[in-house]
Formats: C-alpha cells, structure tokens, sequence
C-alpha cells in the first residue's frame, strides 16, 4: 500500500471526490499536507462548491406546503385532516 504523503498527484486526485465525499477534512489527508498543488487544487474546488451554495441557496417552503403534504398523506391514510 502506498503511503498517503507519498502517493502521486494523480492518485490522490482521482479518490478526492470520493473523500470529499465521506465528510471528512480533505485537508487533513497527508497528502494534501504535504503537496503544494492539490492544496491549491482542494481550495480551488473548495471556492467553486461555496458559489454554487449562493448561486442556489436552500430555503425552506412555507408551513402552507409542509401543511398540505400532511393533510395528503392523512387522506391517502383515510384519516381525516386537521384544515
């Protein structure tokens, strides 16, 4: 098995999304430590993800939708709904 700090580029970048995946600190890997181009390849794909995060930011629907999606399941269910 290679050692994380000593794999090539090529290695790393290739299992990046699967990490970046997992949740865990990309960052932390030993290869990322130690390699001055996939720390900036990281950052580069780190400040893509947080544009697109406020190209589409989440917002919740209003209670009105939650609302009708209760009083559908209660119908399907046969109960009556709480309108």
């Amino acid at each position: 098995m290679i050692d994380p700090k000593n794999m090539p580029c090529e290695e790393f970048q290739a299992h990046m999304a699967d990490l970046i995946g997992s949740g865990a600190d990309a960052s932390a890997h030993p290869h990322v430590q130690n390699c001055d181009l996939c720390r900036a390849f990281l950052a580069d794909l780190e400040a893509i993800a947080a544009a697109a995060r406020e190209l589409f930011p989440v917002q919740d629907p209003p209670d009105r939708v939650w609302e009708h999606i209760q009083s559908a399941i209660q119908e399907e269910e046969g109960r009556p709904s709480a309108k």
